[in-house]
């Protein structure tokens, strides 16, 4: 069994659903200790936090995952135990395998042959790990940035291993992230019976030319790579369970997935404008998953599009698409950020996986970022 192999298998093993590591990072960290890298532990909460580094100075080269996974689901669902890594027909199974403890595997493999070949190399290379990147992401990599501000860190370039390949690994660079804003809402009439509507105040009848209107709302155009700003209702409940009965009370839940056209802040005064002007009685709660960032041209965009088309034979899609990545915190220490790693078909799925093919290349993957970016000599 290869190196990258094993550790993958090691941090399948373990029952690391989030918030919880399960001790993944401590075995991420007796091997980087042993490579030369100083480890710190950051500790917030019931979430681990893992900040290793190696060498000194400008620039700060940063590889950033995460140890914690979704719950697997209904076991019996499984071919093999989500929880016992297994192999078949040349692919790695295991809840993980794809999202994402094979990349962590892989960087931090990358990272110890790094410094072995390198060991003067220039600035500084490391390793940033949270067990809370698939929960409520309060305690993870957002306190860490908030320590780092505080600290006076600087982190020039960050490198995702968040699997962000579609067909094949490597054919997708993703060179930024849309914003996401959640609002519960809350909208008050009078509840009274439906044969008497004159005495009652329906919150369904009243709300609903303003939730048409946003939904209904083109918010822009698209922002450069990104696709348009875009609100979706999630959840709608309200009533009784009787019939005959007007609810005192709507409530829902909507999501907007914004690009740099917007800031949450000012989404959320346009939205409001539009409660207020339909004269609706309500409160809302916003929470603020995270402001889009986005990574223009230069050094780290170009040293990845080279690398990816080195390894999968073309040039990569670059794409600012998907979800949210902890990348959100970093971006706004000032570092430019990417992600890149393995194919995503099988992330949160029963029987999520790896091609063991993609998983022994994938720590030369980033192991030649590493140079390339760093060692001037490696282009």
């Amino acid at each position: 069994m290869s190196d990258v192999v094993e550790l993958s298998s090691e941090l399948i093993r373990r029952h690391s659903v989030t918030p919880d590591d399960a001790g993944c990072q401590q075995v991420l960290a007796t091997r980087l200790t042993a490579a030369g890298f100083r480890c710190e532990s950051l500790r917030y909460g019931d979430v681990d936090n893992l900040w290793a580094t190696h060498g000194q100075g400008a620039p700060v080269l940063v590889l950033l995952g995460h140890t914690d996974v979704v719950p697997p689901g209904p076991l019996e669902a499984w071919a093999s135990d989500p929880f016992i890594p297994t192999m078949r027909d040349g692919v790695l199974y295991g809840r993980g395998a794809a999202d994402m403890k094979c990349s962590v595997a892989a960087c931090t493999i990358a990272l110890e042959r790094f410094v072995d070949a390198h060991p003067d190399h220039p600035g500084t290379v490391a390793l940033l790990v949270t067990s809370d990147e698939e929960g409520d992401a309060l305690d993870g990599v957002k306190l860490v940035a908030e320590t780092f501000r505080e600290r006076g860190q600087r982190i020039d370039w960050c490198i995702t291993g968040e699997p962000s390949s579609k067909e094949k690994l490597g054919d997708l660079l993703r060179v930024g992230r849309r914003g996401t804003l959640t609002g519960t809402l809350s909208v008050r009439g009078v509840q009274g019976h439906v044969a008497y509507p004159h005495k009652a105040l329906n919150p369904i009848h009243k709300a609903l030319p303003a939730l048409a209107e946003l939904a209904a709302r083109t918010w822009d155009d698209g922002y450069e790579t990104f696709p348009p700003t875009s609100l979706q209702i999630s959840n709608i409940n309200a009533g009784t369970g009787a019939s005959n009965v007007i609810p005192g009370e709507l409530k829902l839940v909507f999501n907007l997935r914004f690009n740099p056209s917007w800031t949450a802040a000012r989404l959320e005064e346009e939205i409001e404008a539009v409660l207020r002007r339909h004269a609706l009685d309500y409160g809302i709660h916003w929470h603020r998953g995270g402001e889009p960032f986005y990574t223009p041209e230069g050094h780290l965009r170009a040293t990845a599009r080279q690398v990816l088309a080195e390894f999968s034979g073309e040039p990569p899609e670059e794409s600012t698409a998907g979800g949210t990545s902890d990348a959100r915190f970093i971006a706004p220490l000032g570092a430019e950020c990417i992600e890149i790693g393995p194919v995503n078909a099988s992330i949160h799925k029963v029987d999520e996986n790896i091609a063991l093919a993609d998983l022994e290349v994938l720590p030369g993957l980033y192991q030649r970022l590493l140079e390339r970016l760093l060692l001037p000599a490696a282009g």
